[in-house]
């Protein structure tokens, strides 16, 4: 019998240690992190293309600045490239692009012909010379721009072909 009772404490030694063996987890290192992908200024910079087909073929652009204080309204006419002092403020506008069918496709802004289905121009403002806005400024949509001045607003209104 003492025999069957050593046989025995060696099976449920045994099982203890298998059953214990179970349930401890084995510790795995954690997993590095994952390096994070280089992205450049350049990736993230919006692009405006201006494609063959478009480029030299639209002057200049009309801009109506409301001035919401005195309740009217003045228009601009504007040579691409060029800019124009509002009033007497010290606020400038420059027009920077024109393009008749306006597209986004992620980063990048192009015209998808040179028919004006979309037409937008880019324009950077500047207040005392430091430019405080660039943006796209949309004739069909004339409230779709992300410049919000307390005393002007602008929208494009029309835009002039090369001769």
């Amino acid at each position: 019998m003492p025999r069957m009772a050593w046989y025995m404490a060696l099976l449920l030694a045994a099982a203890l240690s298998a059953l214990s063996g179970c349930n401890q987890q084995e510790e795995r290192p954690a997993p590095a992190p994952a390096a994070p992908k280089a992205v450049s200024a350049e990736t993230k910079k919006p692009r405006v293309i201006v494609p063959e087909a478009v480029r030299g073929k639209w002057k200049a652009v009309r801009i109506a600045v409301l001035d919401k204080q005195g309740n009217n309204e003045d228009v601009y006419t504007v040579e691409i490239g060029s800019a124009f002092q509002v009033g007497e403020s010290k606020l400038s506008v420059r027009v920077e692009n024109f393009l008749p069918a306006f597209i986004m496709d992620g980063t990048t802004m192009t015209s998808a012909s040179n028919e004006t289905r979309n037409p937008a121009a880019q324009i950077a403002i500047s207040i005392d010379g430091e430019e405080v806005f660039t943006g796209w400024l949309f004739s069909l949509y004339p409230g779709t721009h992300a410049f919000q001045h307390p005393r002007y607003s602008f929208s494009l209104v029309d835009f002039i072909a090369s001769s």
